[in-house]
């Protein structure tokens, strides 16, 4: 039965209750008057439940769809601005011992290149990395206690939090492993990591085993577990996701939002991220098998019903997306980008060869962090860099609490701003700084606070005489 409380995976990601609605979405996915409820309370910026946000996602009704999408972008607008924060996947290794059949890390999988980086490779990642611009990664390494025991995820966030390069630094590590124990969760809390992300892949069990047949991580309870035992060992901030395309879209969307409201009703904090990727291309693995992708139209839509449904949490979409697709879900509630990416182990010091192919998945939006960080600023976006929350321990309910009062944009737009005249500054290309700094200018107006305006001004300054860090 049903209950978000629980922390048993099968009772807050109930099967039955799925199923239930959405036959109830099927029923009233033409119910004007209870949609313009559902919208009305959705403008409240209070959220929606499961069953409610699933009505949306069923409703064919063009102009509530339009609704949707203009509601959706607004509230992004409320609680983050016109901030996009910018990040980089970095691989340490994929080596796996488990037998996922959507991902070409899969142990039976014999003619990828195996790789692990050594400390010294990690640090030349770290530089290639700064040398971009990047201050915040997110790190990457498939499931194999041999090859990839805590102990080298460890030591290797030491390693990156430990390189400085020129101006550059690495000011936050976020940490996407395989699900682990509670006492190793402790050692990475310890370790000073950002968020966990951790993906569900799909929330539908039976689904699950079948994708899932050999390896520690065919446990569907365990996996699915995972956030509460990190939050309980002490992590503040979690990031959930669904690889869409596995299971009937539909079923994701709403395990999905129940496992939001089970961590909100046991822990206080829903999850600080929450990731949309979709199944696309890599070695040994043909989307074509997989018989739910979904068409850009429908993905468009799951972002904007996440955003109403989830208003305080960041949205995340990579570079598995194209720039045309990924420029349209900016526009519905997306706050996180990766920009210039690799998802190959060793790909930012070392271009590899197709025939020493080590990648997850093949790369959509090839283009440089320069370009990228062009093209939000063309579409008035301003590109963060910003880690300050992290740094000052607004995290996990002290960061929810601003976000759902809609203050957090007082800390995040200054410090966007400053964040980004680093990277002008230090990075840019002429004609990137140049509309930079117009940006900038523009900006800085709509930080109401003269003291505030006053200050960010003078570390302006100070930043374009080569004064860095004032713990953004």
């Amino acid at each position: 039965m049903y209950n978000p409380k629980s922390m048993h995976a099968e009772e807050f990601i109930d099967h039955q209750e799925i199923l239930d609605s959405l036959s109830y979405a099927d029923e009233h996915k033409a119910d004007r008057a209870l949609i313009d409820q559902i919208l009305d309370k959705a403008r409240l910026r209070k959220g929606l439940n499961h069953r409610e946000a699933s009505v949306l996602l069923a409703c064919e009704l063009e102009d509530k769809t339009q609704e949707l999408y203009t509601l959706a972008e607004q509230i992004k607008k409320d609680f983050y601005g016109n901030r996009i924060v910018m990040f980089a996947p970095l691989y340490l290794s994929n080596y796996c011992v488990n037998g996922c059949l959507y991902c070409p890390y899969h142990a039976k999988n014999k003619h990828i290149a195996r790789k692990k980086l050594t400390q010294e490779e990690i640090r030349a990642e770290v530089i290639a990395l700064q040398d971009m611009g990047h201050k915040r990664l997110a790190i990457e390494a498939g499931e194999d206690p041999v090859h990839n025991p805590i102990e080298y995820i460890l030591e290797s966030i030491q390693t990156i939090y430990s390189v400085q390069h020129k101006n550059g630094a690495i000011r936050r590590v976020n940490v996407n492993i395989a699900a682990t124990t509670s006492e190793e969760y402790k050692m990475l809390k310890q370790a000073g990591i950002g968020t966990y992300i951790l993906f569900q892949e799909t929330y539908h069990k039976q689904s699950y085993q079948r994708l899932h047949p050999t390896g520690p991580k065919s446990n569907y309870a365990y996996h699915t577990e995972a956030h509460d035992r990190a939050m309980a060992a002490g992590i503040d901030d979690v990031g959930l996701g669904v690889l869409f395309g596995l299971e009937l879209y539909r079923y994701e969307f709403a395990g999905l939002l129940m496992h939001a409201e089970h961590l909100e009703a046991v822990f206080g904090v829903g999850p600080h991220t929450i990731s949309v990727p979709r199944v696309c291309p890599a070695d040994d693995i043909d989307p074509g098998e997989f018989d739910n992708g979904i068409s850009d139209d429908i993905f468009a839509k799951l972002v904007a019903c996440i955003r109403v449904a989830v208003p305080y949490t960041g949205m995340i979409v990579s570079t598995r997306e194209s720039q045309k697709s990924r420029e349209r879900v900016l526009h519905l509630g997306i706050s996180q980008i990766s920009g210039g990416s690799r998802t190959s182990v060793g790909g930012y010091e070392h271009e590899e060869l197709p025939e020493e192919n080590s990648a997850q998945f093949d790369v959509s939006d090839r283009r440089t962090l320069d370009q990228v960080v062009r093209w939000l600023m063309d579409m008035e976006y301003i590109p963060s860099f910003c880690t300050a929350c992290y740094r000052e321990g607004r995290t996990g309910d002290r960061f929810m609490s601003l976000c759902k009062a809609g203050q957090i944009q007082n800390c995040c737009h200054p410090n966007a701003l400053m964040t980004l005249k680093e990277y002008l500054v230090d990075y840019a290309s002429p004609d990137t700084r140049r509309v930079g700094e117009a940006l900038i200018q523009k900006e800085l107006v709509n930080i109401p606070n003269q003291k505030v305006r006053d200050i960010v001004l003078q570390r302006l300054g100070l930043i374009e005489q080569g004064q860095r860090d004032f713990r953004f």
